[in-house]
C-alpha cells in the first residue's frame, strides 16, 4: 500500500493542502520504504484527493486538513490520519508498525468549519 505524508522540509506539514510536497512510502508487512516525493500541484478544492488516488495512494498523513477534504479523501478510498508531527521517516515507521493514532487536526483557518476537525473515515 502507498502512504503519502504532507511534507515541509523533513517534517510533517501542519496543513495537507499547503505543504511543499508529499513524501511517498511503500508500506508492506510492517516495513516501509521511501519512494520519490510527489510535488504539490497546488491547493485547489477537491483536486488533491483525486490526484493522490490517481497516484495509487491508500492513506494520507498530515498535521491537519479541513473536514470537507477529509470527506473527499474518504470518498476516494483514502484513509486519513491527522494530528501527526515530527520527521516524516519516523511518522511513516509508526504508521507501518500500526502505532500511528489519528489525533486532533492542527488546521487553524480561523473559521468554525475547521474547528476541532479530526481525521479518519466514517
Amino acid at each position: 500500500m502507498k502512504l503519502a505524508i504532507a511534507l515541509d522540509g523533513n517534517f510533517v506539514s501542519g496543513h495537507f493542502g499547503h505543504c511543499e510536497a508529499y513524501a511517498l512510502f511503500d508500506v508492506k508487512d510492517g516495513a516501509v520504504s521511501r519512494l520519490p516525493d510527489l510535488a504539490n500541484p497546488g491547493h485547489e478544492p477537491g483536486f488533491l484527493p483525486r490526484y493522490l488516488a490517481e497516484h495509487d495512494v491508500n492513506a494520507v498523513v498530515a498535521g491537519g486538513m479541513g473536514p470537507r477534504a477529509v470527506d473527499l479523501f474518504c470518498q476516494n478510498g483514502i484513509e486519513v490520519f491527522l494530528g501527526a508531527s515530527g520527521p516524516v521517516e519516523d511518522v511513516a515507521a509508526a504508521y507501518a508498525a500500526g502505532k500511528l493514532v489519528p489525533g486532533e487536526s492542527s488546521c487553524t483557518h480561523g473559521t468554525e468549519e475547521h474547528e476541532n476537525c479530526k481525521g479518519g473515515c466514517h
